[in-house]
């Protein structure tokens, strides 16, 4: 049996929408104002986020997965 979306669900999937749509309005100049409002964010209030998300650059996270808290590299599963 097949569970069916809620209202939580429905407004996410709306909000989501609404947010593309107004997205796809933008010009180019708006578009890149917003990129560096966020670049700008991530800089200030969250460097921790951005070094997880700017990438592995040694070689052993690349061949595996890095455990942050204890620095252990693990392959598979």
């Amino acid at each position: 049996m097949a569970r069916r979306p809620g209202l939580p669900g429905l407004l996410l999937a709306g909000a989501a929408a609404y947010g593309l749509y107004k997205l796809s309005k933008l010009s180019t100049e708006e578009r890149s104002d917003l990129v560096n409002k966020g670049k700008k964010l991530v800089t200030d209030n969250i460097p921790k986020l951005k070094s997880a998300f700017a990438g592995a650059t040694d070689a052993t996270a690349t061949n595996g997965r890095v455990n942050n808290f204890s620095e252990e590299v693990t392959y598979g599963g």
